[in-house]
């Protein structure tokens, strides 16, 4: 059976093998190239392969000049849909929690009235949720909720239910409009998301619409090194 998969594969397996035993717990140095190659009896491009492969799908970490460790994979979410944080925490098996820091009516400004389609200082609802895994934070998200189509959202104990959830529950998706960037986050989202001043942040600034009626804008700010979006298409 082994002879009938690739050599890379092997070497794979037999990291991973010992990643999910413990046997290499996170942060560990995993042996090197040269001696993976040597103990498979492979050439050291064999081996690089499978190392590169695991780093690309987030188990291992390379840090030059150091060696290449085991790292937490990074939390995924899917790109093309909008699925609840909290369920996609929990089905990687971890914790949920979050912490409220603003849930509260405004004055739409410049920005806001644009991305809403509405009147300057018109009425609007505002939220500021840290979305947290096993306690450490994985998401800062900022929300502006159009009252007329989610008039309960200021009663709604997030704590409980996230955002996403209850807009889902009460307004239908009908459309989405996503946009991902790269972007250094201002202090406070730092803050909140426990990131020294240079580290990259993914930027999702998400618009959605129910029976074509547009009901929310949030920015959700993750930190880059922790996570990552996934896209699939279907052609033809």
């Amino acid at each position: 059976m082994t002879q009938s998969i690739p050599l890379y594969q092997q070497i794979k397996q037999h990291i991973l093998v010992r990643i999910e035993s413990g046997e290499y717990p996170l942060h560990q140095q995993i042996p090197p190239e040269q001696e993976l190659a040597g103990q498979f009896k492979v050439s050291r491009m064999t081996a690089h392969k499978a190392i590169r492969d695991l780093v690309q799908e987030g188990y291992l970490m390379r840090r030059a000049g150091l060696g290449t460790f085991v790292t937490e994979p990074k939390a995924e979410s899917p790109l093309a849909d909008i699925n609840n944080i909290a369920d996609e925490v929990r089905l990687r098996g971890h914790e949920y929690s979050n912490s409220v820091l603003v849930l509260e009516a405004m004055r739409a400004n410049e920005e806001v009235a644009l991305h809403m389609g509405m009147r300057l200082n018109a009425r609007v609802f505002h939220s500021v949720i840290v979305h947290q895994e096993n306690k450490l934070p994985i998401q800062v998200e900022e929300r502006f909720v159009h009252p007329a189509l989610a008039p309960g959202y200021l009663q709604c104990d997030f704590s409980q239910q996230t955002p996403n959830a209850y807009l889902v529950e009460h307004c239908p998706l009908s459309d989405l409009e996503h946009i991902v960037e790269a972007r250094l986050a201002p202090k406070n989202i730092g803050d909140w998301l426990q990131l020294s001043p240079e580290a990259p942040c993914l930027l999702v600034t998400r618009r959605t619409w129910s029976l074509h009626q547009l009901v929310s804008f949030a920015r959700l700010w993750h930190p880059g090194d922790k996570y990552k979006l996934r896209s699939t298409l279907k052609l033809g």
